[in-house]
């Protein structure tokens, strides 16, 4: 696995909502950090926990959930959204991995503001716990 001085953040964002958010950004000419990866997802409730966690295995150090919320255009996503979060949570625990790297947040078309906000605060969680590697090289060998 390689390694990289900057940690990774992945932005799921859905398209109605942290995805429409990052257009607004670059709409706007703002910048924000270079170590996000934005995957555009029609909704983050079709991800299960094991995604999390694989995600993290494989190099991520962060990532950012960013919906619509309730305005959500799929019936219960946003419910369901939340819920596999909570069912992750327990999980990252087990494995030695701090629950700071996985947060929901919701973002709206025009959120600018908060779109970058939550990178920032993302990156500064980082730079306070390092990099998720740290963690999973704690982990018991089975």
């Amino acid at each position: 696995m390689e390694t990289s001085t900057k940690p990774k953040i992945l932005i799921l964002a859905s398209l109605s909502g942290g995805y429409a958010g990052a257009d607004s950004v670059g709409q706007a000419h703002r910048d924000y950090a270079a170590n996000t990866y934005i995957l555009p997802v029609r909704s983050p409730a079709m991800f299960s926990p094991d995604f999390y966690l694989q995600a993290f295995a494989e190099g991520i150090d962060a990532i950012l959930v960013m919906y619509s919320g309730t305005d959500c255009p799929y019936e219960g996503a946003s419910d369901v959204t939340a819920q596999r979060l909570n069912e992750t949570y327990p999980l990252m625990k087990e494995r030695g991995i701090d629950t700071r790297r996985l947060k929901l947040v919701a973002i709206c078309t025009v959120c600018t503001d908060s779109f970058m906000r939550e990178i920032q605060r993302m990156n500064d969680v980082l730079a306070e716990i390092g990099p998720v590697a740290n963690e999973l090289s704690k982990q018991p060998v089975h």
